[in-house]
């Protein structure tokens, strides 16, 4: 244990909450500042004549991961939280092709499925999840829970002993790693989506991503009853009980330093606390022995810091990549919706075409676009009125906020709401349901624009830096300043990544840090 700090999170995410309720627990003076009306960053809420969105992440994967914060906090997910677990997980809409397929929450009826669809798949099938499930493992033991501070991280005999294998699932892509094991186009795309969920494509995230495969076709997808934002009162809940302390409508401006000199290990600065402007205009700041950077890594460090104190200053972005930018649409529609699943894909038959246009300078908006569609109301009654449905949709576009912001009922900027037209007519074509947009009731849109405003997202990204081989594990952004004492980073933009659970682990990861622990798994 550490001597208890004066600690100020900036951002009331779901990184930041996290981090805040671990640090609280361990006897830090914990205040949480986030420039918003309402918690949750990414992961927002919005509601409109009975109807309750989640603006952000809707996939509930990897539980262990849940399990083990909630631990680590005296209580558990089943205490905070009531899940049930989807049947079927998502279907899969193909274009060109007049049926959908469906992947179950069970592994045996996905088997059977791979099987049906390309004979001699279910074999394959085994071989691939028991690669997946293994290639998890490790790095659950090896990859996620560790800062990299410490040889030990690079230098475990586990790892020595699966370098050949490791080095290979590194430098392959996941796109050439699927095309060695199925021959069918709709098995190859919903082996490869996941690599979306990371903010890239599977011809550009390393093959080590196939572990993602497991998740959803063995290990289930989940569903919190009440949305995800029931997820974000849960965080604010632990954080609060532990000593936290929330405010909301206070925006950081610049993170307070004093000069140290060049020290030992070469930070020329120690971070003294956080200036922040209030919702009324007032101005204060905000004390601090330890500042924890939780918002947009970009913004917390081009923003708030001078160009001397910034260890990831502008040049170091231009050589990066982010993950896609997103038009975001919400929609209350009348009457049922029994054609889609909670969760379901559509897919493109050139989805190479789709990525390079989201990736590959010149960008553009990719038409026709793959896409995703949630429809929590076939699970839970309280997003939607009764005889109504809620569906989001989300189309990954290029990140660039010139494109745009949303609006309601139609009123956001050109491009988002064309591309939202789009989106809903490739629906109701692909998935039978003429009336679609005629059963319309509710309608929002969002934006890369909204993105950039909202969570000062770098580039306007939907979901962070994208997870290529330059910028995962050890090579992703560190979560501590090079040059200010004192001054840490959790979210998506850092290690270990992009995701509610990448989040999660990022703020054990600050925790440890605190703590001295260099382990490299979870914290025990």
């Amino acid at each position: 244990m550490t001597t208890p700090k004066k600690v100020v999170v900036i951002g009331g995410g779901v990184a930041g909450l996290a981090t805040a309720a671990l640090l609280a627990a361990d006897g830090h003076d914990v205040d949480i500042i986030e420039k918003n009306a309402n918690p949750g960053g990414r992961a927002g809420s919005w509601e409109k004549d009975g109807f309750r969105f989640d603006t952000g992440p809707s996939w509930w994967l990897m539980p262990q991961v849940f399990d083990h914060f909630f631990a680590l906090l005296g209580t558990s997910t089943a205490e905070q939280l009531e899940l049930t677990r989807l049947e079927p997980g998502y279907r899969v809409f193909f274009e060109g092709e007049p049926d959908p397929l469906e992947i179950s929450g069970d592994r045996v009826r996905n088997r059977e499925l791979f099987e049906r669809t390309e004979p001699g798949a279910g074999v394959r099938f085994d071989e691939y999840l028991e690669s997946a499930r293994d290639t998890y493992d490790v790095a659950v033991r090896r990859f996620l829970y560790t800062s990299f501070s410490s040889a030990r991280a690079f230098t475990a005999t586990e790892l020595l002993r699966r370098l050949p294998r490791l080095a290979r699932l590194l430098t392959e892509s996941l796109e050439s790693f699927i095309a060695r094991h199925f021959r069918d186009r709709r098995l190859r795309q919903i082996l490869g989506y996941p690599a979306v969920f990371l903010g890239a494509s599977p011809e550009r995230a390393p093959a080590m991503y196939h572990l993602m495969s497991w998740l959803d076709l063995d290990d289930g997808v989940r569903y919190p009853q009440g949305g995800f934002t029931r997820f974000v009162d849960a965080l604010v809940g632990v954080a609060v009980d532990h000593g936290a302390r929330l405010h909301t409508g206070v925006t950081a401006t610049e993170i307070c330093t004093r000069d140290s000199g060049r020290g030992p290990i070469g930070r020329r600065a120690t971070v003294t606390g956080v200036r922040a402007t209030g919702a009324d205009g007032t101005e204060n700041v905000w004390p601090a022995d330890i500042v924890i950077g939780a918002a947009d890594l970009h913004h917390l460090e081009t923003r708030l810091l001078p160009r001397r104190l910034q260890t990831f200053p502008q040049r170091w972005w231009d050589r990066r990549t982010s993950g896609p930018g997103a038009v975001l649409v919400f929609l209350g529609v009348r009457g049922r919706l029994p054609q889609l699943a909670h969760h379901s894909l559509f897919f493109t038959q050139d989805w190479h075409a789709n990525f390079d246009a989201i990736f590959t300078e010149p960008t553009r908006v990719p038409e026709p676009a793959s896409l995703y569609v949630c429809r929590p109301s076939a699970t839970d009654d309280s997003v939607a009125p009764s005889e109504y449905e809620n569906l989001f949709i989300l189309v990954p576009i290029p990140p660039d906020p010139s494109l745009g912001r949303g609006g309601v009922d139609g009123a956001g900027d050109r491009v988002i709401e064309q591309t939202a037209d789009r989106a809903i007519g490739l629906v109701a074509d692909w998935a039978g349901i003429e009336d679609l947009a005629d059963r319309i009731v509710v309608r929002r849109t969002m934006g890369p624009g909204d993105f950039a405003v909202d969570v000062n997202s770098w580039s306007g990204g939907a979901l962070g830096p994208a997870h290529t081989l330059r910028q995962s594990a050890f090579l992703r952004a560190t979560n501590r300043s090079r040059k200010v004492d004192g001054l840490y980073y959790a979210g998506g933009s850092t290690r270990p990544g992009i995701g509610l659970p990448m989040c999660l682990i990022s703020a054990e990861l600050i925790r440890k840090r605190l703590r001295g622990d260099h382990s490299t798994g979870p914290s025990v």
